[in-house]
């Protein structure tokens, strides 16, 4: 490790691949529809109680308002090495995960009296929380390292952590074979601890020096990165056909992780080629600082110019904001009420445990395929054709309108078809709305601006989870003399006819932050050019 430039100093290569790895395996929220028929059965929950709790799961998972403003402030300090930085970011994440999986885990197996819904969501609620500080901890680091490509390095950290779900999963059915989801929580509490505590000192900014930029290097090694996240992405597609297809003894399960490991690995190949590459600071005291005035001068010359540095408080006065807040509300609230009760829908259209497991698997993947893909498609078109990346939000919104309209439909397969659109359009959100953060409103205060629309996310998924699909849901199970569960294509149709309105209703907003930015862009990229 301290070869490699994972321990101190390395390079910002390094840390790329050390927040890979972290984002590989902190995704635990988008296991939820694994472990949640056994919080339900567990806690005697209703339909709507458990997607109450999934609420509060979405809000902590989406809410990283504390966690841009800690990282604001260990940045903008000037630390030492032992007394801040983004490690700081990170080890707060960690504490939060392990406690919050950790009783979560003890309630469900009967170790602690069975707690009150409001304390089960408060564990739910840490434990997703943990996810902001690692995702804000290893997002904005890496745009401070690779300014020129924002959203080429913003899909890539999302991305991946889009596709932790399906890795946690894969790893959760080579170890107890889908016959333990009480487990999966107590492996939720311990893996991405211990992952992020062993690589967060990793995770630094680091001021390259100008003699030794090589813009095609780079943009080629993000490429390699790119290309490895496909490979995984498509290894577990794969995985999950033939395993659904065939029923395989365990040495092949161990084998097939073994493979996903050697996978994961890759990104060490490019920070080892490019340790001695470039010329970069082993001393977190020369690292490029939130308010040093380079970051200024790297983002003009990045992919946009940036105006104006607003911070929060700013960036809410303006109009631009709130489309974007709104359309997030309708776009990640849709998609979140999906995720959270993808198990509920495949249960009520009658596919089975191995199939409904599998499903969420594969929304791991779409995600992952929408976040990798906005962001490097969104660089390209903006760069080379001048297309405002708030297009791409509208054209998600609009397709993933089309992907609940299949879901409510009830066809046969529907819902592979219909949940992999809306887990790319989904994902490609997750990828999209932070880079827009980080070109109209700046910067400095990216972490804290981004994250606080990212609260659009748990609003439009409590409204649209807890009181338009469980609500109808337990209507719908009641009108049939059945207490908890519901079967038949009528258990969700009105539900995702109504969640199909409201993305449609998303877009219009979209596109009118499309209209409003177009000058602004076209006006970015003349002075880029």
């Amino acid at each position: 490790m301290e070869g490699l430039g994972l321990s101190r100093g390395g390079s910002k290569w390094t840390a790329a691949a050390a927040s890979v790895w972290i984002q590989s395996s902190c995704g635990g929220s988008y296991a939820f529809g694994i472990y949640s028929p056994v919080l339900k059965s567990s806690q005697s929950y209703d339909q709507s109680t458990l997607d109450t709790v999934s609420v509060f799961k979405d809000i902590g998972a989406n809410a990283g308002i504390l966690s841009g403003l800690l990282y604001s402030a260990v940045s903008n300090s000037r630390p030492s090495p032992r007394r801040g930085g983004p490690w700081l970011v990170h080890l707060a994440g960690a504490a939060q995960c392990f406690v919050g999986y950790f009783f979560m885990y003890l309630a469900v197996v009967g170790a602690i009296p069975r707690p009150p819904v409001a304390v089960m969501s408060l564990f739910m609620f840490i434990a997703a929380h943990s996810q902001t500080f690692f995702n804000t901890a290893n997002v904005v680091t890496a745009v401070l390292n690779f300014p020129d490509y924002g959203g080429t390095v913003v899909g890539i950290m999302k991305g991946f952590l889009g596709l932790s779900g399906a890795m946690l999963i894969q790893l959760y059915q080579t170890l107890f074979n889908n016959n333990n989801p009480s487990a999966l929580i107590l492996m939720l509490a311990l893996l991405p601890t211990a992952i992020t505590l062993a690589l967060m000192c990793s995770v630094k900014v680091h001021r390259t020096s100008a003699t030794y930029t090589n813009d095609d290097d780079e943009k080629k090694r993000l490429n390699t990165f790119l290309i490895v996240s496909m490979v995984i992405a498509t290894y577990l597609l794969c995985l999950r056909i033939l395993e659904g297809a065939f029923v395989f003894p365990r040495w092949v399960h161990i084998l097939s992780f073994v493979g996903l490991l050697a996978l994961l690995s890759s990104p060490l190949s490019v920070a080892t080629k490019a340790q001695g590459s470039e010329g970069t600071s082993s001393s977190y005291a020369e690292t490029l600082l939130l308010n040093d005035s380079n970051i200024a001068n790297r983002v003009k010359r990045g992919n946009v110019v940036v105006v104006e540095e607003m911070n929060v408080l700013k960036a809410m006065c303006t109009l631009n904001f709130w489309l974007l807040f709104v359309s997030m509300v309708c776009g990640m609230g849709s998609g979140l009420a999906t995720v959270n009760n993808i198990s509920q829908i495949g249960e009520s259209f009658g596919y089975t445990a191995s199939q409904r497991s599998t499903m969420v698997s594969l929304w791991s993947i779409w995600n992952f395929l929408g976040r990798i893909g906005a962001g490097y498609v969104s660089d390209i078109a903006l760069l080379k054709r001048g297309w405002p990346r708030p297009l791409f939000v509208a054209l998600s919104l609009v397709a993933m309108s089309a992907g609940h309209v299949i879901i409510a439909s009830g066809f046969p397969g529907n819902l592979y078809v219909g949940t992999m659109l809306a887990g790319i359009c989904y994902g490609s959100q997750w990828s999209l709305m932070p880079t827009i953060t980080k070109e109209i409103f700046g910067v400095l205060h990216m972490g804290t601006i981004f994250n606080t629309i990212a609260i659009a996310s748990p609003v439009g998924s409590y409204v649209l989870s807890v009181r338009v699909i469980g609500y109808l849901y337990d209507r719908e199970a009641s009108s049939r003399g059945h207490e908890s569960s519901c079967f038949g294509t009528r258990c969700f149709m009105l539900s995702y006819f109504i969640l199909a309105s409201v993305t449609l209703f998303g877009f219009l907003v979209a596109l009118s932050l499309f209209i409003r930015t177009r000058r602004f862009y076209s006006q970015a990229l003349l002075g880029v050019r």
